[in-house]
C-alpha cells in the first residue's frame, strides 16, 4: 500500500491494488468542504490522473458521511462568498464579476476535472452526500452507497441556487422533472430509492460497506486502463454531440485500443481461457 501525502490530515489518500482511495477526513463537520480540504482535493486528483499505479479513483468520507457540502458555519462571515468551496478570506470585498470568475474557476478545477478525469471514478457514500458534496458524487462516473446513506441537494435549505455542476449532472441522470423536484424540495433520497431511480449504481450493507466498496473499485481498477479511459471519453462526449460525431470518435478510439498491449493480452487470455492480466505487480 502506498500513502500519498496530500499536505493535510483533512484529506487522506492511499493506493492499493490500483485503487486510489481518497478520503474526505473532517468527521466532526461531516466532511464539509473548506479552505484546506478542497484545494488539496483538486491537487490530488491531478496527481492521481497521471499516476501509473492507479487504475481507478474512489472518493469517500470518514465516519458516517460522504460530504455535507460547504462549511455552513463559515458562510455568514463572507458577505456572499462561498468559504465552503475552498476560497480564502479577503481584506477587501470583491466585485460580483470577480466572485463569479473565481467560483467558475474553482468549479472547473474540481467537478469538471473529476468528470473529465482520464480514469474511472467512483463516489463511495457511507452516509449523507449533500449540496456541493452531492455535486462531487454526481461528477463521478459511478455512485455506490451504504444502506443507510442518503443524498439531498440541500441548497434550498440555505437559500442558495446550487453550484459545482449539480444542475447539469442531475437531469442527465434522473431526468429534468425529477431533478427540479429534488432542487426545489431538498428532499432526502435514500440509498434504495436512489438505486431505483438510477442515481445510485450499487447499495451494500452498512457493516461491510468499505470492504465491498474497495472490492467493487478493485475490479474496475484492474481492467484495461487505456480502453476504460477511451470508453469514458466516448460516453461523456455523447452527451454533447450527434451520432455521426460519436461514430467517428468510436472508430478512432477502437483502432487506438485495438493496437494496444491491453488488447493483445485480452485476446491471448481469451484464447487460453484465462483471466487477462493487464497490469504487473511491480507497476
Amino acid at each position: 500500500m502506498e500513502k500519498l501525502d496530500t499536505g493535510t490530515d483533512e484529506l487522506l489518500c492511499e493506493i492499493e491494488d490500483r485503487v486510489a482511495t481518497v478520503t474526505l477526513n473532517k468527521p466532526r463537520k461531516k466532511n464539509a468542504l473548506g479552505d484546506v480540504l478542497t484545494p488539496a482535493l483538486r491537487e490530488t486528483l491531478l496527481r492521481l490522473e497521471s499516476h501509473s499505479s492507479v487504475g481507478c479513483v474512489m472518493i469517500t468520507g470518514t465516519g458516517d458521511a460522504f460530504c455535507s457540502g460547504g462549511d455552513i458555519g463559515g458562510m455568514g462571515n463572507r458577505k456572499g462568498d462561498r468559504k465552503g468551496a475552498g476560497s480564502s478570506v479577503q481584506s477587501a470585498p470583491k466585485s460580483l464579476h470577480e466572485r463569479v470568475t473565481e467560483l467558475t474557476r474553482k468549479q472547473e478545477t474540481l467537478t469538471l476535472r473529476l468528470f473529465e478525469l482520464a480514469k474511472p471514478t467512483i463516489a463511495a457514500l457511507p452516509g449523507a452526500a449533500a449540496g456541493a458534496g452531492l455535486s462531487i458524487a454526481l461528477a463521478c462516473d459511478i455512485r455506490i452507497a451504504s444502506e443507510s446513506a442518503f443524498v439531498t441537494t440541500a441548497f434550498a435549505n440555505i437559500g442558495l441556487s446550487g453550484d459545482y455542476g449539480a444542475s447539469w449532472f442531475l437531469p442527465q441522470i434522473v431526468g429534468l422533472a425529477r431533478a427540479k423536484e429534488m432542487f426545489f424540495t431538498a428532499e432526502r433520497i435514500s440509498a434504495i430509492d436512489g438505486l431505483n431511480m438510477g442515481l445510485i449504481n450499487k447499495v451494500f450493507p452498512d457493516n461491510s460497506f468499505r470492504i465491498d466498496a474497495f472490492q467493487y473499485a478493485r475490479k474496475i481498477a484492474n481492467g484495461p486502463t487505456m480502453a476504460l479511459g477511451l470508453m469514458k471519453k466516448n460516453l461523456n462526449s455523447g452527451l454533447k454531440q450527434g451520432l455521426a460525431a460519436s461514430l467517428a470518435m468510436e472508430a478512432e478510439h477502437l483502432i487506438m485500443s485495438g493496437g494496444s498491449a491491453e488488447s493483445s493480452e485480452a485476446i491471448k487470455a481469451f484464447i487460453e481461457k484465462r483471466t487477462p492480466r493487464f497490469h504487473t505487480n511491480d507497476e
